[in-house]
Formats: structure tokens, sequence, C-alpha cells
């Protein structure tokens, strides 16, 4: 039996890739590891629920969405632009690192993570919650209940909520425009 396969295009992290023949009905989560050997996204549920294997996807008009990798086939990421976590950090012509996002570095500082395993998500879902901010800017009487919102879909089996949480207020209260009195 012979796999049906179909060419896929998209940008990610940044760089165009594609045509690559890709077998139709493969989750972008396994083409992300497979293919491209970018391993960062995690599958945990397989159901898209626990949000583990989040990406962010950017809009043609620039504004950031959290897209779930293991209900998706690659092929609904044709033409698209997304960011894993291996895309997040700012790098040097060479690859290296040359500075993490103010939500990775936050999330180190406050060791947001114990196991890690839901931490891509976790920094997929702070990033679209720091765009949204900077376009809208809340009340800081608003700021809790606002990363509640935006990071309850994301599941945590080792409980390391209260720590994601004060990373994303501390990166909140710290980036001018997202926080209004």
């Amino acid at each position: 039996m012979k796999i049906e396969k179909q060419p896929l295009t998209l940008t990610i992290n940044g760089e165009k890739v594609g045509p690559v023949d890709v077998p139709v009905g493969m989750p972008m989560v396994d083409f992300l590891h497979d293919y491209l050997n970018l391993t960062g996204t995690r599958f945990g549920c397989g159901q898209g629920v626990c949000h583990a294997c989040t990406v962010v996807e950017i809009e043609p008009n620039g504004t950031k969405t959290e897209s779930r990798t293991c209900v998706y086939g690659a092929h609904f990421f044709e033409g698209k632009s997304i960011v894993t976590i291996e895309g997040q950090a700012e790098r040097d012509a060479n690859g290296q690192l040359k500075a993490l996002t103010p939500i990775q570095q936050a999330f180190i500082e406050h060791f947001s993570f114990q196991c890690g395993y839901c931490t891509p998500g976790f920094v997929a879902g702070a990033t679209v919650f720091m765009d949204e901010l900077q376009r809208n800017p809340i009340k800081r009487a608003d700021l809790e209940t606002a990363i509640e919102a935006a990071l309850n879909d994301h599941i945590c089996r080792c409980t390391g909520y209260v720590r994601y949480y004060e990373a994303v207020r501390e990166v909140a209260l710290a980036t001018p425009g997202c926080v209004i009195d």
C-alpha cells in the first residue's frame, strides 16, 4: 500500500520550509519532529486538551495566536507562519543563542517548570498573551484574571501553575504599555 503524500510549504521560525512531500493526515507535531528535527514541541495528550503541543501562529496581519500541533495535520499549516519553541529565542548569524525572550527568562528566574514537558506550550501561550496585551492593554486590577484566562487551557502535570502565572505577571508589569492603572 502506497502512502499518499502532498507537498507542504510554510514558514517555520522565520524560514521558508518546502515544498516537502508529507503524508496526508500526518500531525504537525510529527512533521516538526520527524522531518525538521524540531523536537521541542511536545506530544502530550494527542487530543488537543493539554496544550503541550502548542506553537505560535503568526497571522497575516502580524497578530499571534496559539495552534495545537497534535490535532491539526501538517497540511492545515500550508502557507502559514509558525514559531516553535526553538524559534522563540534570539540567535546570531551562526545560530548561537543570543538572548532569551522576556517570557523565557522570567520562567527560568521563577523556576516555573518542574519536569519541563509542558513548558514549550506555556511559552507559546504566554507569548500570545503578551502580544494581545501589547495591542490591547488591560487594567492592573484585571491582570490576574486575564493571565488565568489566557493560560487556563494549558495543563501542567507537576502543578507549576503559580510560578508560570507569577512569571507572566512579572513580564506583563515590566513591559511598557501592557498594563494601565
